[in-house]
């Protein structure tokens, strides 16, 4: 049971989120609700921990990311892959919405309590959960204009009654920042009035209505649905946007973060150790902000990375890298960032407002085109458009460049820029089609014309498996070359999410950092060579006699110089 100091930490977080939209006796009714919730689900469950550590790394999939013509239950066909082909690189698995959805590749969510017939059911869930650490979604802005909640909604009956954001002819919404450029607003006659329904993402995508607390239950109980089926690191998706207020922005506030508090302190109370993981397309700054005082997430995404490393290899300057590594603060025990370089999603640009200078972005932008990117737009406060991502796979937008038009060195490129990420401060998450070097699926943006989907391809399994069998293949050298990697990274522990990192500044054409243990035995030097041509550097003579631990032939120091070939690793460690 609860202890009453427990009980009265949860009164003030509603209290804090629902201080001018609630009675105290509203706020007492939730606040004994949410203690209910908790002391239920702690009576039938053990305590159970969670480890993090360098050997945490996250592989992020869709449960149909492999499948087979002949099998139905598609989790089983990628539990099978995942079992003879990743297990032993990747201890966690993100898999994307595996809920009934309507659209947006899962993120129209239906029903969040079942799990969509073509992948399987929760036993599936559950057995993938014993072996391996599963990440899930709870999407929490949004839901399905298809769905049973929304048609309840329209009914005035639960569950879905007040579940959806309605507005008025009034609500002031000039200062709303956007993440897409379509109407914002549904004009919809409900209850004898004209009200207008509030969709962030897409028509199909109706937000949430969180001065409601029957849906900050609702949700509550979404999340220990995940936790008694084996889930235990949620991703709050599109998190920014859930609290409206007129005359706002509308994005990141107050509420938000006191919402996110609540949710970190459930999880803190109920016997299951999980992780809270929130994803903030968004500048750095606002980004960061959901660390909170080590009370919010205990992941952020970091954003800022994807669009930085492609940047500085495609350019082979390091100069963007460097500052933003240098100001980046230090995580705290407890928290850390969730490191990738793709998604199921596109390259974000609004990480880098502020970092990359507007003629750099154009010419980034136009370099990205040129490799076959497509890009999505949000509508800004003066009605123009803004790029929001570029749509391609990491492989083609690694793939060439000014300085290598004919891809020369995509391969290396592309591997590292993942020795960066994978070695970088944080917990690595690998999207799976980049373990394959995957290029973007035309085939399917032709049919759908949904940018995203170019980033979005399919395996069937008998064929990747063939083409991994095949060790000249192009799938079986980049999968062979990052869980290489990731081999290694697991036995390193400077490598630890919280082990110390500071930058190196070895000039624009290199990317150099220190990690260190957390215990400070261990210290490793990362130093990539980012440019298309040989480069030789001084190094201090401490370093001479240290191993690289991704070629133990130490050829590439000469009279206390490091010579690096065309965008070469080394990864130097002490011990």
């Amino acid at each position: 049971m609860l202890s009453q100091i427990n009980q009265r930490k949860i009164k003030l977080k509603l209290k804090s989120i629902y201080k001018y939209n609630l009675s105290r006796i509203e706020i007492s009714d939730c606040s004994k609700e949410i203690t209910n919730i908790i002391n239920k689900f702690n009576k039938k469950i053990n305590k159970k921990k969670k480890i993090i550590s360098e050997k945490t790394s996250i592989v992020i999939c869709y449960g149909d990311s492999v499948f087979s013509s002949s099998q139905r239950h598609l989790l089983k066909n990628f539990q099978s892959f995942f079992q003879k082909k990743l297990s032993k690189y990747f201890n966690t698995v993100h898999f994307l919405p595996f809920y009934p959805s309507s659209s947006d590749s899962g993120f129209a969510v239906k029903d969040h309590y079942k799990i969509d017939n073509r992948l399987g059911n929760w036993s599936d869930i559950k057995k993938f959960s014993k072996k391996s650490d599963i990440m899930a979604d709870i999407v929490i802005n949004h839901s399905s204009a298809r769905g049973l909640w929304f048609k309840n909604f329209l009914k005035d009956k639960k569950p879905g009654k007040d579940y959806f954001l309605t507005v008025n002819s009034n609500f002031n919404v000039s200062k709303v920042i956007r993440p897409r450029d379509h109407q914002l607003l549904k004009k919809i006659d409900i209850f004898k009035k004209p009200d207008y329904l509030w969709r962030t993402f897409s028509p199909d995508q109706l937000d949430m209505n969180f001065k409601n607390p029957a849906v900050l239950l609702r949700f509550i109980k979404i999340m220990i649905n995940l936790m008694n089926h084996g889930v235990t690191i949620f991703r709050l998706d599109a998190i920014a946007y859930l609290w409206k207020e007129n005359g706002t922005k509308c994005i990141n506030l107050r509420e938000t973060h006191e919402i996110i508090k609540l949710f970190r302190l459930v999880c803190s109370l109920i016997k299951v150790e999980s992780v809270i993981v929130t994803e903030t397309n968004l500048p750095e700054k606002e980004n960061i902000s959901y660390f909170g005082n080590t009370d919010e997430a205990n992941w952020i995404y970091n954003f800022s990375l994807p669009p930085l490393l492609i940047y500085s290899f495609l350019f082979e300057n390091s100069s963007y890298l460097n500052t933003w590594n240098k100001k980046l603060p230090q995580t705290r025990k407890g928290n850390s960032y969730l490191n990738f370089i793709a998604s199921h999603d596109g390259i974000g640009m609004r990480p880098v407002e502020g970092i990359i200078n507007k003629e750099n972005k154009d010419k980034f932008l136009k370099r990205l085109k040129k490799n076959g990117s497509k890009f999505s737009y949000r509508k800004v406060q003066n009605k123009s458009k803004k790029v929001y991502e570029a749509n391609i796979t990491v492989f083609d937008a690694l793939k060439k460049s000014d300085n290598d038009p004919k891809g020369k060195f995509s391969l290396e490129r592309f591997i590292s820029a993942h020795s960066i990420m994978i070695s970088f401060e944080g917990v690595p998450a690998i999207y799976f089609n980049s373990l394959f070097g995957t290029s973007n699926d035309e085939a399917k943006y032709i049919i759908t014309g949904n940018n995203r989907d170019l980033n979005r391809y399919r395996w069937n399994h008998k064929n990747i498996t063939e083409k991994l069998k095949n060790k000249k293949s192009k799938q079986s050298i980049f999968y062979k070359s990052i869980t290489d990697l990731l081999e290694v990274r697991l036995k390193q522990k400077a490598f630890h999410p919280n082990g110390l990192r500071s930058n190196i500044n070895m000039g624009p054409k290199i990317f150099c950092f220190k990690r260190q243990s957390v215990d400070k035995k261990q210290i490793i030097i990362c130093i990539t060579n980012l440019s298309s041509k040989t480069q030789s550097k001084k190094i201090s003579y401490k370093f001479l006699k240290w191993k690289n631990l991704l070629d133990f032939k130490n050829n590439y120091i000469l009279d206390k110089t490091i010579k690096l070939k065309p965008f070469q690793t080394v990864w130097l460690s002490n011990v």
